[in-house]
């Protein structure tokens, strides 16, 4: 394990306070080339795992179907440190970071996903929690729940 992580791990109850709260995830997928293909989510944790929703068709659903590894990353930069030193080299960033390694699946039931659903408009646009979501959007929405297999999560303040 490297020196900073030693030193600057996350408690559990922190990394699921910054799973909670954080608006962006980062998804890495390998693409059929075998090169990384990272994209920003919208996400929720829930019942130990992570999900998010998409378009039905398009790459990363390619990639998933085709290699279900996956890495998801989480950040919040909280602000910069300078040093008073005037080396613009000494300055550091105060920040938190969660990064998991999982296996990602889309969800197929109906019921779950329109549950998964029904989180993210909580999480993201709470006015609407209580509007009622069609079957055509909930066929006509993919959701994908990604498995955790290891999460870490560090800081530096």
């Amino acid at each position: 394990m490297q020196q900073r992580m030693r030193e600057h791990t996350m408690e559990k109850a922190d990394v699921l306070s910054l799973l909670a709260r954080a608006q962006v995830g980062h998804l890495s997928t390998l693409n059929r080339d075998g090169f990384p293909y990272t994209l920003a989510v919208h996400f929720v944790y829930e019942g130990g795992a992570i999900y998010f929703h998409c378009l039905p068709r398009g790459e990363k659903l390619d990639n998933i179907a085709r290699c279900p590894k996956v890495c998801f990353e989480v950040d919040e930069m909280k602000g910069l440190q300078p040093q008073k030193t005037g080396d613009p080299c000494s300055a550091d960033t105060a920040y938190e970071s969660v990064v998991t390694l999982g296996l990602a699946q889309v969800v197929r039931d109906d019921l779950e996903k329109r549950e998964i659903l029904k989180l993210i408009v909580r999480k993201y646009t709470p006015d609407f929690k209580g509007a009622e979501i069609s079957q055509r959007k909930v066929r006509g929405t993919a959701v994908v729940k990604i498995e955790i297999l290891s999460m870490t999560g560090k800081y530096h303040r």
